[in-house]
């Protein structure tokens, strides 16, 4: 999620920054419907309409989610593969690995 310094309440706004950013990434994060984000808040305590976090999405949502976008890690263009055997009760089984330039594996 986006890291929150302790900055001030945005003006006009109930809830404070946290809380409303947190809806915005939840919304666009995950795709989940402004009825269900109001739900999630719900479940944390936060009582919030559905309407209101549409209103934070329109104003907020493009500059959070281009931030999520931004966070989001790009493959490197050269790949590492590497395939192994092993053996389970007797039967063999082919397993492959696929690493970036970063170091992240990825199963295949």
């Amino acid at each position: 999620m986006i890291s929150q310094v302790s900055r001030p309440r945005l003006k006009g706004f109930r809830f404070p920054r946290s809380i409303i950013s947190y809806a915005i990434w939840a919304y666009h994060r995950f795709g989940l419907s402004l009825r269900d984000v109001e739900d999630l808040l719900a479940e944390r305590g936060v009582i919030v309409s559905y309407e209101s976090i549409r209103v934070w999405c329109q104003r907020f949502g493009t500059q959070i989610a281009a931030k999520i976008r931004h966070d989001r890690p790009v493959p490197a263009d050269r790949w590492h593969l590497d395939e192994g055997v092993i053996s389970i009760r007797g039967r063999e089984y082919w397993l492959w690995r696929a690493v970036d330039a970063n170091g992240p594996s990825h199963g295949l």
